[in-house]
């Protein structure tokens, strides 16, 4: 009934939309009456909040075709190089035709699945496709998938990380932010303890709950107030006909984002009310800010309710990864495997969605990690959000990312340099 109440709603609202475009071109168009009576820019911007608060907003595109290296203007080209039922492998190829052969370090951005589409990492993308060989997780919304390609849950997300290391090889660097380190480090436990060769050289979390005991946020208090049960009976709805998910249980993204709004509604209320005056006052630049932010925050997806509910239950309720008893298709997940592979956390000063000390404590899981590849910074005067875009991502966290990578490429190019020396001379003898 939950989703049901959803399309019931955007349904008894549309006649008012479809008004209120009527009445926000009168108030834009130089041909009507209206545009020269001094009501319509007040009349035409709250026409357009309005239009902007009830319509549908539907997957955004990337929308990179470009980027520069060493001041040069490349092409980029998107490339599905993988595709899987829920989530399908995307490339930024650069053109080398323009920029030369490159040889830039393999990097897997794995976005998260949590209520927005992978698109909300675009400034992450941006700043790490000049220097990186970069690939990234384009997640399908769950009421896209067909109900006949079965379940998806934390296990099979996991299963999915490993299968896209292994098929971009050795010496892959991963970056997981937010909601994925959980899974991320996981994948990397589990190749470890496997002797897998492709196993990453790297890992880095941001924002991610590796351990939610550890300053606990308003979002960490909600999981542990109530049973899984409740999550199962409250927040689970299923898709309704027509969508090609019909049948399949998910957790709305709609609810998702009604949790975030809710956290700071009256920000958002502040960014509305200041819109509706940027419009009277025609500051299209403000107007153009708040559009491109709202359109990728406002486009939320559906997750498979499996995944939601075992997320909820491990990771945030009974913290089964940091007490050493998480499972996985009953193997036991073993963070001290890792000995290979790089670790660096990263944390905002002022993240309200994942508190500080929850992503370092990784560093305490890893201690087979060589001290020297243990990495870890404190993003000052950020939220969560500004651990991966804006400003401070781009010219303090980004480069600290790039650095620990080319270390790590550093120390693995010079690791195999007398082994090759004595692999010669034996030859040699």
């Amino acid at each position: 009934m939950l989703y049901h109440a959803f399309e019931l709603m955007h349904t008894m609202v549309k006649p008012a939309r479809l008004a209120s475009q009527v009445m926000q071109h009168l108030g834009t168009s130089p041909f009507s009456p209206w545009f020269y009576t001094p009501i319509a820019k007040p009349m035409a911007a709250a026409c357009e909040v309005f239009e902007n608060v009830t319509r549908r907003y539907g997957k955004p595109e990337f929308g990179i075709t470009e980027t520069k290296i060493h001041g040069l203007p490349v092409p980029v080209e998107e490339q599905i190089v993988l595709s899987k039922p829920f989530c399908d492998l995307r490339h930024f190829d650069r053109d080398e035709r323009v920029c030369g052969k490159r040889y830039d370090p393999k990097v897997l951005l794995v976005a998260p699945l949590s209520g927005h589409f992978a698109t909300l990492l675009r400034g992450t993308v941006k700043a790490m496709i000049p220097e990186h060989n970069l690939y990234i997780t384009d997640w399908r919304d769950a009421r896209m998938v067909p109900y006949s390609d079965g379940r998806f849950d934390l296990d099979t997300y996991i299963d999915y990380i490993i299968d896209f290391v292994r098929w971009l090889g050795p010496n892959t660097h991963v970056i997981a932010v937010c909601q994925p380190a959980v899974p991320a480090l996981m994948a990397t436990a589990l190749m470890a303890a496997r002797k897998d060769p492709y196993q990453p050289a790297s890992l880095t979390l941001m924002g991610g709950p590796i351990d939610t005991r550890r300053n606990p946020t308003e979002v960490n208090r909600l999981a542990m107030t109530r049973d899984i049960s409740w999550f199962e009976k409250s927040v689970i709805a299923t898709v309704p006909w027509p969508h090609p998910g019909f049948m399949r249980k998910v957790y709305p993204g709609f609810l998702q984002l009604s949790g975030f709004m809710t956290m700071n509604l009256d920000r958002h209320v502040n960014a509305h009310w200041d819109l509706y005056n940027h419009l009277v006052e025609g500051d299209g630049d403000s107007v153009l800010q708040h559009r491109k932010f709202y359109e990728e925050y406002l486009a939320v997806m559906d997750l498979p309710a499996e995944f939601y509910l075992q997320t909820v239950k491990t990771v945030f309720q009974d913290h089964l990864l940091p007490d050493g008893k998480m499972m996985h298709r009953g193997e036991l997940v073993d963070c001290s495997a890792i000995r290979k592979t790089a670790l660096m956390t990263v944390e905002g000063e002022k993240d309200d969605i994942c508190g500080l000390g929850q992503t370092e404590a990784a560093h305490d899981l890893c201690v087979n990690v060589p001290i020297d590849d243990h990495y870890h910074y404190v993003q000052p005067g950020v939220g969560h959000y500004g651990v991966f875009n804006g400003t401070r991502w781009r010219t303090e966290i980004q480069p600290r990312i790039r650095e620990m990578i080319r270390a790590t490429e550093f120390k693995r190019r010079t690791a195999q340099k007398p082994a090759r020396i004595i692999r010669r001379a034996k030859k040699a003898a």
